[in-house]
């Protein structure tokens, strides 16, 4: 029961709060450099809406890549794994929600496992909102034109 305890004060209390923070300030970081890079970048005189998805795209791939190098870190620091290749390869399926199950935690830490894959779904809907938000406001899609 203290293990359970564990787990959840890791994984909710401190793993979730740092993917919060991350994450809105990785979005944050992302919106100013795809404007700088498309206030610099101009075609004919004009910001490039297809410069500026690009742009948002790799930016989300990049905190989401983050967040998935923190969770591996964890595993590592709690003895989960023994490298760190092993640690982001479950990471990275833990957190995408595939889970192929080719590789499972230590006993101990299931639930923060769970844990991860419920963060990483919020995390990647979150970044979903953001890209659509982005795709009205810069990119190529209008109210109405495609949906």
């Amino acid at each position: 029961m203290l293990q359970l305890f564990a787990n959840l004060a890791l994984g909710l209390l401190m793993m979730i709060s740092m993917m919060v923070m991350i994450h809105t300030f990785g979005l944050m970081a992302v919106t100013h450099v795809m404007s700088r890079v498309t206030d610099v970048i101009r075609l004919q005189g004009h910001r490039s809406r297809l410069l500026a998805m690009n742009t948002v795209v790799i930016g989300v791939f990049a905190v989401l890549s983050a967040e998935i190098w923190l969770w591996a870190f964890c595993y590592l620091l709690l003895g989960s794994f023994e490298d760190l290749t092993t640690a982001l390869y479950f990471s990275a399926s833990t957190f995408s929600t595939v889970g192929y199950g080719d590789l499972v935690p230590d006993h101990d830490w299931r639930v923060l496992a769970a844990i991860e894959g419920v963060c990483g779904l919020l995390m990647i809907g979150w970044s979903t909102a953001y890209l659509v938000a982005a795709g009205m406001r810069v990119g190529p899609f209008r109210p109405g034109e495609h949906f």
